[in-house]
Parts: structure tokens; sequence; C-alpha cells
């Protein structure tokens, strides 16, 4: 007969529960608590296989002996900046951007830059990482349109460097608007009060991406022909433009520019300035920049250009043609070169064709584009698309950083490498 004793609690029954009572809470207080510690630290990114270059792209590279073939590094970008935990202490690095002066000869000729920028926040990041150099200062202009998650991307990342920052103020863009020459205005008011002492300011925008090294840049800017003057390429407004500026226009914010009624003409140009027509972009003087802030003749132009049909295709070039402008370009034309463009128009006869394809009939460059762009001796390239033919760029890129590293007269950091060569695939 087996007897079965009881185990009787020393303390008592009613200490044994309460005690009992308290572990358990205590076991299941621990449990929470260390499950919102995890629920707090940033997940760890898996790494994600790098896209390889294209076969086509080799050609464009320094040869590997035996055949060994370049491999990127770098595949996460949009991943890394939309992380909310990302460290700026490891972004440069990270993103593989450089982070001294590459000779004596750039850092005696800062430049600025504007950039007006809406969408494709990897490709932004790519162009900002091209066109970086710690002695230049870039401001960006975030349409107000944007979507928040895109603006606070932006925000975060140019908080991460002393040189680059958004616009004072933020304009509801519209393609042909006012607000377009707005948008470069504001980021000029805030360079000009700016403690760098860049020398010229270039705009862009996001779907650019440059062919010259920042020391070409500084270089081409210094030459002869352009040491003391400003690139506004245009001409004389031909006839079958004129409608742009002899009849009123009204912004429909954020969506278009139309006609007021059927056609109310406008006053004559102030000042009996000539209107010129020319593109949007540039690179200017500082001292012009302050004559575009400060003069009266600026000031009105403006004014007037405000019912306008795409001011920022005039507004620029003609101010480039008066007389008292520093800088001034008075019998210019076209040249310049700062952007290669592919339009429809001027398939056969400036280009043989686009090998992407066009959208508002501009090209979307693909990967047999890129002999052409290399070839044109343009300061940068318009336009790429991050999810239409990527391995253009990330050819143009890597032959951009070859460039740009092999030109330099300082040591080369190995962080600054954005593809290196080997057997299989690293990832960043």
């Amino acid at each position: 007969m087996t007897t079965t004793r009881s185990t009787k609690c020393p303390l008592g029954r009613t200490k044994c529960s309460f005690l009992l009572c308290l572990v358990v809470s205590a076991t299941v207080f621990l449990v929470i608590q260390l499950t919102e510690i995890t629920a707090r630290e940033p997940p760890i990114l898996a790494p994600l296989p790098c896209r390889p270059f294209s076969d086509q792209c080799q050609a464009f590279l320094p040869a590997a002996d035996g055949g060994i073939k370049w491999h990127r590094r770098d595949c996460q970008i949009e991943r890394y900046i939309t992380d909310k935990n990302f460290q700026c202490s490891n972004l440069m690095a990270d993103l593989h951007f450089i982070t001294r002066p590459l000779s004596q000869e750039e850092a005696d000729y800062p430049l600025a830059f504007i950039l007006t920028v809406h969408k494709e926040l990897e490709l932004l990041v790519r162009l900002l990482r091209a066109i970086y150099a710690p002695q230049n200062v870039y401001c960006l202009h975030v349409d107000a349109k944007a979507p928040r998650e895109y603006r606070a991307a932006v925000q975060n990342l140019v908080g991460c460097f002393p040189n680059v920052f958004l616009s004072s103020r933020s304009e509801t863009v519209t393609y042909a608007g006012f607000s377009r020459l707005k948008a470069d205005l504001n980021c000029m008011s805030d360079l000009a009060a700016s403690k760098v002492g860049w020398r010229k300011v270039v705009n862009m925008c996001g779907q650019d991406f440059p062919l010259k090294s920042n020391l070409e840049l500084v270089r081409y800017l210094q030459s002869k022909e352009w040491r003391d003057r400003n690139m506004t390429p245009g001409i004389k407004q031909p006839p079958h433009i004129e409608k742009r500026t002899k009849l009123q226009y009204k912004e429909i914010v954020g969506s278009h520019v139309a006609l007021i009624k059927k056609g109310v003409k406008k006053d004559p140009p102030p000042h009996n300035l000539d209107i010129y027509f020319g593109t949007a972009y540039y690179a200017l003087t500082r001292d012009f920049v302050h004559f575009v802030l400060e003069s009266p003749k600026a000031r009105d132009l403006l004014e007037w250009s405000k019912d306008t049909y795409s001011p920022d295709e005039h507004y620029w070039v003609t101010l480039n043609h008066i007389r008292e402008a520093p800088g001034n370009n008075i019998g210019g034309g076209w040249e310049g070169g700062i952007r290669a463009v592919k339009w429809e128009d001027q398939e056969g006869k400036v280009h043989s064709g686009c090998n992407g394809r066009y959208v508002h009939s501009i090209c979307i460059y693909g990967m047999k584009d890129l002999p052409w762009l290399i070839k044109t001796n343009s300061m940068f390239a318009n336009k790429f698309e991050n999810h239409f033919f990527p391995e253009a760029l990330d050819c143009l890129e890597q032959w951009l950083r070859n460039k740009t590293l092999g030109n330099a007269s300082v040591p080369i950091e190995s962080s600054w490498l954005l593809a290196t060569r080997g057997n299989s695939n690293r990832d960043a």
C-alpha cells in the first residue's frame, strides 16, 4: 500500500499562495518588458543581392586581368534612407560619399548647386552623391505637393550634411508655371546668404546626372570662355515662341498653365527689354545672382513674367543679355553644353534615336545611349528613371566614379568605392 504524502509550505498556505502569485506576476511583467524592448530595436536589414552590371557596361570600365569583372557594392539606398533609425555617423561611409576635397584646385573653387525634386528618392541620393564635395554647398527645393514620406526622408538625408539644406520656402510647382522659377529663386536667396564662398551656381532636377567630375566642372567653369561669364544657352525669342510672353497665362496651382480666356495681350516688357528664349538651366556667377535678387530691372522683369508661359525659359537668358548684368553674355547663343537631352523631334538630326523610351518627347536613357552621352562633352545628362533601364544609370555612375577617383590627388578611401573587382557580387 502506497502512502501519498502532501508537502506543506513552511510559511503557511496563504503566504505561499501570495509568493506564487508574486513570482508569476513578475515573470509576466518581465516577458512584456522584453517584448517591448525587442519591438523598439531597429530590424536588421537583410542584404539584398546587387543588380549586376550589364555586360555592355564592362566596356566603359577599366579592364581587369583574367576576365574578372566589376561588381556593385551599393544596392539598398532607398531602404537605408527610409529606415527611421539610420545613423548619420554611418551614412557617409555606408553610401560611399566622398568626404574630402580631391584636389586643392577644387577646394579653392567651391560650387553651389540648386536641386528641384519631387520624386525618385534613390535617384536623388545617387545624384547628390555624384556631385557631392565637402567644400561645395547644396540647396534642395522639395515640391510642396511631394508625398509627406518623401519630404521626411529628404529632410533626414540633408540633416546629415553641414553643407546641404532644404530651401527655406517650398513652392507647389506647376509644369511651365511661375512656381518653377520661384523654386530656383528661393534657393538663390538662401545661397546668397551662405557663408560658403561659392563661385558659381548650377541648377539641376532630380532626374539629371553629371557627365563631368567635380574637378572637370571646376576646370570647365574656369576656362577662358566661361571664367567670368554666365552660362544661359538661348537666342532672341523666335516668332513661334512669342505667344508665351505676348499673351497672358494663368497658373492652375499644381496642375497646368492655361491661356486667360481666348488670349489676353500683355503689356510690353519693362525697361524696353528684348526677350530671349533658352533653357531653364544655367551656370551663374555669384555677382550675377546678387544682380538677379537686387536689380530693379530684374525685379520688374520677374513681376512682368508672372503671367507668362514657362518664364524660366526666358528669364535667365534675358537678364544675361542686359549690358549692366555682371558676367553677361550679350553675344551668346546656344553654346555652353549644360545638359545633354535627346529630344524626340531632333531624332535623325542631333542624335540617331532613343535606345530607352520617350516620355513627353524626352528620352529616358538606356544602355545603348551611353556612348552618345559620353561623347557630348556636356556637363549633365537628362533624364533617367529608377525603374526603367536602371542598368544605364548603374553603368554611368560607376564610369563617373572611376573617372573622379582616377584624377584625385589625395589617397583614395575604401568607402568611396561604389564597386569592386572580384569573382562574385559583394553587397554594401
